[in-house]
């Protein structure tokens, strides 16, 4: 019982001293971290990142890293970003990319400045296609650009296709699925996403 006292002791006055650690040094923590995520994945791209991108954790690239980010964008933790081929990603100034968000292209995908893209949203720029005598994973890809205009917000959840134009300050619907063209100012919802009225809640 006295060996048992003693270690439950001895744990109480080590977890008070790590916490207290913690506590007191978790700014200088978090910087360091956002730093080494800065680094990491500058280090990974064709373009290195500017000092003002803030990384809120660590990013995937798979692929060639053609993907060129703007000033003062803010990045999520578990950005998932891909390009194949001759694919490339641009994205603007001031873009926020949330949490999973997932950004893969092997032919073009532009983000315009001040987008907000919603937590696990899928922007990709290519499908696979059937041809015969071939599995699918054999067959290939089309892939068609997409263009995100300026200050567009995508809700959580969105699937984005190939050869698709949003316009500058549309709104995207959560968990929407957009096959076609947005128009500037519109808001879209649904699977397939459509246009509701400017007083209908997303």
């Amino acid at each position: 019982m006295h060996v048992d006292t003693m270690r439950r002791k001895l744990k109480s006055s080590l977890t008070s001293l790590l916490s207290f650690i913690y506590r007191t040094t978790s700014g200088l923590r978090r910087n360091l971290e956002r730093i080494r995520d800065h680094a990491r994945l500058s280090s990974s791209l064709t373009v290195p990142l500017d000092s003002s991108v803030v990384v809120l954790g660590p990013c995937e690239v798979h692929g060639t890293g053609m993907i060129r980010f703007g000033l003062d964008v803010l990045l999520y933790p578990a950005l998932y970003l891909e390009t194949e081929d001759s694919g490339s990603i641009e994205i603007g100034d001031g873009v926020v990319i949330s949490r999973g968000v997932h950004i893969v292209s092997r032919e073009w995908i532009m983000i315009g400045d001040g987008t907000m893209i919603g937590e696990y949203s899928s922007i990709r720029d290519a499908n696979h296609v059937r041809l015969p005598g071939l599995t699918i994973r054999d067959s290939g890809h089309i892939a068609r650009p997409i263009v995100i205009g300026s200050e567009v917000w995508i809700g959580r959840g969105v699937t984005v296709l190939g050869g698709v134009t949003i316009g500058d300050r549309a709104t995207v619907g959560a968990n929407a699925v957009v096959t076609h063209d947005v128009p500037a100012g519109a808001t879209v919802v649904g699977v397939p996403a459509r246009p509701v009225g400017a007083s209908q809640a997303l």
